[in-house]
This record gives structure tokens, C-alpha cells and sequence, in this order.
């Protein structure tokens, strides 16, 4: 998939946060989402701090609890691909219109992007993971 700005990513800079492109993806994964059982697509599409960007789409089951949420399958693509940290996230839901992370897929947020994570909010101002997650769980808590 392109990327918003490997120019910047290559200066060792963060990449631009190109929203629209971003939705963009989230949007083409969410049509390939396998939904069966709820009839409710999502898809996910994630900034990498390299400059790609990841996608994902939930897969139900008729085995409700093994139903992927987008965020595994886009957090399964980051780490397939190479791994790195996520600078950004969108998600939507069937519509197309964006949808905030169950809390699952927040608690992957903060393992896969950390505080600083940006997602998109229906409201339209990004929120921090740090946001989302005050006092989030995570590796440090295990040492």
C-alpha cells in the first residue's frame, strides 16, 4: 500500500499523518470483512512510524468469542510485516463512518503504538491512546 510520506520517514522524521488516505483504507478493508453472524463490517487502518500502513477487518465466527476484531487483523499485518510502532489509527464501521476501538483492541493499541497513538474519534479531533487507555496495562507492568 502507499504511504503518506516516506520522504519523512526516510529523514528518520515521522511520517504526515494523511487522515483521509487513511480512512481511505480502513474503508477498503471494512469491504472485506467477513460478517456474517452481526451483519456489522469494520476495518482498521494503521500508520506504521516507517511509513506504511497496515489494515485489517473483523472476521466473525459462529463461535462468537473467536470472532477478530479489525484492529487483530490489522495488528497481525503490522507485525507480518515487519513489525514497528503505530504513529496513527482509523477505524469505521459499515457505513463507512468511523467507530472508536472496542476496549480489546485499545488494550492492542497500547501494546503496538503506546500513549502517543493517535486515533480518529466520530467527533473528528484524533484522540491519544493515553486518552483512551488512562492508566493502560502494559509490558512495563509485567517486569
Amino acid at each position: 500500500m502507499s504511504t503518506p510520506d516516506d520522504a519523512g520517514s526516510m529523514r528518520g522524521e515521522a511520517p504526515r499523518i494523511e487522515w483521509d488516505a487513511l480512512l481511505d483504507a480502513a474503508r477498503a478493508a471494512m469491504r472485506r470483512a467477513y460478517a456474517p453472524y452481526s451483519g456489522y463490517p469494520v476495518g482498521a487502518a494503521g500508520l506504521v512510524e516507517d511509513g506504511r500502513v497496515v489494515s485489517g477487518c473483523n472476521v466473525e465466527n459462529a463461535g462468537y468469542g473467536v470472532t477478530l476484531c479489525a484492529e487483530c487483523g490489522m495488528v497481525s499485518e503490522l507485525v507480518n510485516s515487519g513489525g514497528g510502532r503505530l504513529v496513527a489509527v482509523a477505524c469505521v464501521q459499515r457505513d463507512g463512518e468511523v467507530v472508536m476501538p472496542c476496549g480489546r483492541c485499545r488494550q492492542l493499541l497500547v501494546e503496538h503504538g503506546g500513549p502517543e497513538c493517535l486515533v480518529t474519534a466520530p467527533d473528528g479531533t484524533p484522540r491519544t491512546v493515553a486518552e483512551l487507555v488512562p492508566l493502560a496495562f502494559g509490558a512495563d507492568d509485567l517486569a
